[in-house]
């Protein structure tokens, strides 16, 4: 049994606790509430967390960790100006150079705070070893809860798609593969560390039959959907041309609105839209970085959250969000929300709850994660925000998300320490960092080799 005493405690649901304790028994959360009921049984280890705010931990509900070895690239592009220059660069990407983003970008992850990640990955380059088993690998290694989402790609440039030919694959494929990937891993289990979801990439490089097919195929294995939608006002313009009707009108005839699905971005949203998003359950998760980075607009967070539509937070991939972090996209989301409706727009408590609940609400794990409560999962953050900048700010979740990130004293995933003091536990501190910057010299070589 973990005892974590003398913290504020932000469960997200319910009333916060400015001075109390967390048991936890196994990997579950068994007791919260005031210091004064702390049980103090002998034999527990005791962790003293005076000087910290306990939330539950981080989820991240959109990513593209390969993406770590292309970083910096196409600075002053827009989505589509950046993804035809970088195309041709990940149709060189190996199964080692998966490996060492996906250690980078989630080991970057766990030291801002996640517990849990997605990951969208959709280029499979042929006779390039198993990209999707060594992103998996990455996360077994550090001990993150993994929901990486088999992506694809069949619609080309010759099928009037914006990818090149040599990036996607052909439909009979990608079914197959993506079958055996939920075959593989996916866990449903309330404890898992491990599930996957199906998830073509987009409107403009897939075709109509291969989001029917995946839809049916998921709902068959009883995974989730996921894919990008309503990114830019390009995606609006190319559906228009090519489909005769909106993004989302278009994905609502092909089947893929429902509790089930939540798409990346939802930027370019009508009234309607998101009314169909509430009335259907339907997800979206919000990337304010990447898209402030691509100029790709202002997602509608705050009118969504008001009618009943559920939003997460993702960091989308590095190559589109450098270095971002996880706790920094709730102050990113906070701040483009005022920036567009006003200061009421959302608060501090609302961006640390779209980081958690709506997030774990994005990947069907509401009863599992997300909140800090009984038999819920022990995956929790502690925060130290007794230092000498952020104690000058008395609301603690005030601190955590309206100024930078304040160091995350100890990172608990089913109640085991991944992060301490700020450091990674579950594999060595530098060892991710040298990964990804490997991963990125071996990808720049591969692509001139081309």
């Amino acid at each position: 049994m973990t005892l974590i005493e003398n913290v504020h405690i932000a469960p997200v649901i319910g009333p916060e606790i400015e001075s109390g304790y967390i048991r936890i028994e196994g990997d579950r959360i068994a007791e919260l509430g005031p210091m004064a009921q702390s049980p103090g049984a002998p034999g527990t280890t005791r962790i003293d967390a005076t000087g910290c705010l306990a939330t539950p931990g981080l989820v991240n509900t959109h990513h593209h960790l390969y993406q770590w070895a292309t970083q910096g690239l196409a600075q002053d592009a827009t989505l589509f100006e950046w993804l035809v220059a970088l195309y041709e660069v990940w149709a060189a990407m190996d199964a080692e150079v998966v490996k060492g983003a996906a250690s980078a970008g989630l080991g970057h992850l766990a030291l801002s705070g996640c517990t849990t990640s997605s990951d969208h990955h959709y280029i499979f380059p042929k006779g390039r070893g198993d990209l999707f088993a060594a992103e998996i690998e990455a996360a077994r290694e550090l001990g993150l809860r993994f929901h990486p989402a088999r992506g694809s790609m069949d619609r080309g440039q010759s099928a009037g798609g914006l990818p090149p030919d040599v990036v996607v694959e052909e439909l009979d494929e990608i079914l197959a593969a993506t079958a055996e990937a939920v075959d593989t891993y996916h866990d449903p289990s309330f404890s898992s560390m491990l599930r996957v979801a199906v998830a073509p990439c987009s409107p403009f490089s897939v075709s109509a039959d291969l989001m029917t097919e995946a839809a049916r195929l998921a709902r068959d294995k009883g995974v989730r959907l996921h894919t990008h939608l309503a990114e830019t006002l390009d995606e609006q313009e190319h559906c228009l041309e090519q489909f005769g009707m909106r993004p989302v009108d278009y994905m609502d005839k092909l089947g893929w609105l429902g509790q089930d699905v939540w798409f990346a971005h939802a930027v370019h949203l009508s009234d309607g839209d998101i009314a169909r998003f509430a009335a259907t359950g339907t997800g979206s998760a919000h990337c304010p970085s990447s898209n402030g980075r691509l100029g790709a607009g202002i997602a509608r967070v705050s009118e969504m959250l008001r009618r009943g539509a559920n939003v997460g937070l993702g960091v989308d991939g590095s190559a589109s969000s450098e270095l971002t972090t996880m706790a920094g996209e709730m102050r990113q989301a906070l701040l483009f929300q005022r920036a567009r409706y006003g200061p009421k727009a959302l608060s501090a408590r609302q961006a640390l709850e779209l980081a958690t609940l709506g997030g774990a609400r994005n990947l069907g794990r509401q009863d599992e994660l997300g909140s800090l409560e009984p038999g819920k999962l022990a995956d929790l953050a502690l925060w130290r925000v007794d230092g000498p900048f952020t104690a000058a700010v008395d609301d603690p979740v005030c601190a955590l998300v309206f100024g930078p990130q304040p160091p995350l004293a100890r990172l608990l995933v089913g109640g085991r320490t991944v992060v301490e003091d700020g450091e990674l536990r579950t594999v060595a501190h530098d060892a991710t960092g040298r990964a990804g910057a490997e991963a990125h010299r071996r990808l720049m070589r591969l692509a001139a080799a081309r």
